[in-house]
């Protein structure tokens, strides 16, 4: 069996979509699982969707999420150029179209607009799409009648010949073999009239001469195929393995959409979720691994990855459930790391002058996108409004009016104690909890609320107390005494 060779052919025109960035994670599994090479390939034929930037966005996505090339616009492998307007410029394109020309496997077609504007119907069961299905006008045109009107220079395109009757089958990994009546196959337009390549006809014939052995791409591809096919038969060349992936949905059940808010990388970096998360996320909107596992490194998926086992049924865009694998990549983060990402999330937020690498250490457990920082750590800047009801534990069997006693009994103790340290301040609390003949949570959680004005912290109160230091505790004890005796 030859090398596996797959590539990812993205068209610069804005922010990668997840759905992209999917086909290009497959390809590159797909290709690395073998040892085979991954190619990356620039798309630019359709001139009016260009995005000036969105190259740089293509190359930025491919190296933040891991996926190198061994090919490319930067990395000749001998197959270029690797960027379609390159190839364009060779007249590649045209000199294949005119091949199937020759062989009556495709026709020049010189109609006009307005004609074709007039073979457009209704699509049925709907009010206002439409289609043209072409109706080979111009495939009856003499040899004589075409030279003539290239030679008085009238627009064309060229278009793909095919037949009307019969059958085309065709196979696919996920969805197995499928036949489709050659009459719903339209004559696709080969060569635009203003010279550049369709995109179906661009991927056929760069796929053929960069030896392509695997095509991914997404399942709405699939009314396509037939058309390639008939594409690589006419021209006498080996059809690649297609892989078609599901559809990706919201959690509605309908199509990812751009204004979703999450549907680019870009979009998802900007969250606050990490590179590898998004990656290990992605893999699994379409594939099911052997084993029992969601967690997966680039290097585990390499390893794990069979495209057999990718599902035909719409895959599910479920945030709940980035969020949560995000967290579980936080966690795991080397504590530096964490620190540089999470800096300017505190600084935000906190600008009194604390220890910042000690919230750090205290929200990295705790969060599962970095914006998640702020709302967990804004006390640290000052304590909130809070409803002194919170002081209301059934657990610790505390209430506003024990709260209130423990906190006038502790704060003599703060007002004492010189080192504020954690251990020290638990030390001291612990002592004090000893000679009253309390439980730890009695004062503790009154403490921690009125440190925090907070239901729930990262860190208990000794915890807090070290990083705010001996001033600030103080204060705000004695601010929760004042709220507690009104």
């Amino acid at each position: 069996m030859s090398k596996i060779r797959t590539r990812f052919a993205p068209s610069p025109t804005g922010k990668m979509h997840v759905g992209n960035l999917r086909t290009a994670l497959y390809a590159y599994l797909i290709a690395k699982h073998e040892d085979g090479d991954f190619l990356l390939r620039i798309e630019d034929t359709d001139q009016e969707r260009f995005v000036e930037g969105a190259l740089d966005i293509i190359y930025r996505t491919m190296a933040g999420t891991g996926l190198i090339h061994d090919e490319g616009p930067d990395k000749d492998g001998g197959y270029g150029p690797y960027v379609q307007s390159e190839r364009q410029a060779q007249g590649l394109y045209l000199e294949y179209a005119k091949q199937l020309v020759e062989k009556g496997e495709a026709y020049y077609c010189f109609c006009t607009k307005e004609r074709l504007e007039s073979l457009k119907s209704k699509v049925e069961g709907t009010d206002d799409k439409e289609i043209t299905k072409y109706d080979k006008h111009c495939l009856h045109l003499s040899k004589e009648e075409v030279e003539a009107n290239l030679k008085a220079g009238m627009p064309y395109v060229i278009r793909q010949n095919n037949p009307a009757e019969g059958t085309t089958t065709f196979h696919d990994v996920i969805y197995g073999d499928i036949t489709v009546d050659n009459a719903e196959l339209d004559d696709m337009i080969l060569i635009k009239s203003d010279g550049y390549p369709t995109y179906n006809f661009a991927n056929v014939v760069d796929d053929h001469l960069m030896k392509i052995t695997h095509v991914v791409r997404g399942n709405e591809y699939l009314s396509s195929s037939p058309k390639y096919n008939r594409l690589y038969d006419a021209f006498g060349w080996e059809v690649p393995v297609y892989v078609h992936c599901p559809t990706i949905t919201n959690e509605e059940h309908k199509k990812l959409s751009k204004r979703s808010g999450h549907a680019s990388f870009e979009d998802l970096l900007a969250q606050g979720f990490l590179p590898e998360a998004v990656v290990n996320f992605v893999a699994l909107l379409g594939w099911s691994p052997a084993e029992d596992k969601e967690i997966f490194s680039l290097e585990e998926l390499i390893k794990e990855f069979d495209y057999h086992r990718i599902n035909k049924s719409p895959a599910v865009f479920d945030v709940v459930k980035l969020k949560w694998m995000n967290g579980e990549y936080i966690k795991k983060m080397d504590f530096d790391a964490f620190f540089q990402a999470a800096e300017p999330y505190i600084r935000e937020t906190v600008t009194k002058d604390y220890d910042l690498k000690k919230i750090a250490a205290l929200v990295q457990s705790r969060i599962e996108t970095f914006p998640d920082i702020k709302d967990i750590i804004d006390f640290f800047e000052a304590v909130p409004e809070y409803d002194t009801a919170m002081y209301t534990h059934k657990k610790m069997k505390t209430s506003e009016e024990t709260s209130l006693l423990v906190l006038q009994e502790i704060l003599p103790v703060l007002e004492e104690q010189e080192d504020y340290s954690n251990d020290a301040l638990y030390a001291a609390l612990v002592e004090f909890v000893k000679e009253k003949g309390y439980k730890n949570g009695y004062v503790m959680w009154p403490l921690r609320t009125a440190v925090s004005g907070k239901q729930s912290t990262p860190g208990g109160a000794t915890e807090i107390m070290e990083i705010i230091g001996k001033d600030e505790t103080v204060a705000r004890v004695k601010a929760a005494i004042e709220l507690l005796s009104k």
